[in-house]
């Protein structure tokens, strides 16, 4: 579950690089960067539904805290987290 400043969000395309276009629940699409420690062990695919932490400097922008697997994204919906 998120921390007080971790948003769900679903990714909506790759940007290249380490980077990927997120819709975040609060509603806004953001920026994420995917971390060093996860680019190659955890492969991030469009639809996954991840853990973004937002930028307090800039707020388009998000780190990648997690990915979820598509049975916990399933229970996340089920449990009305996410939609």
């Amino acid at each position: 579950m998120p921390n007080d400043d971790e948003l769900f969000a679903v990714v909506t395309e790759h940007n290249g690089g380490n980077h990927v276009r997120v819709q975040c629940e609060d509603g806004k699409e953001r920026m994420g960067r995917i971390p060093g420690r996860m680019k190659f062990r955890t492969w991030i695919e469009t639809d996954d539904v991840v853990l973004v932490e937002p930028w307090d400097w800039q707020d388009e922008k998000a780190n990648i805290e997690w990915r979820y697997t598509s049975q916990d994204a399933d229970q996340l919906r089920d449990e009305g987290h996410i939609q």
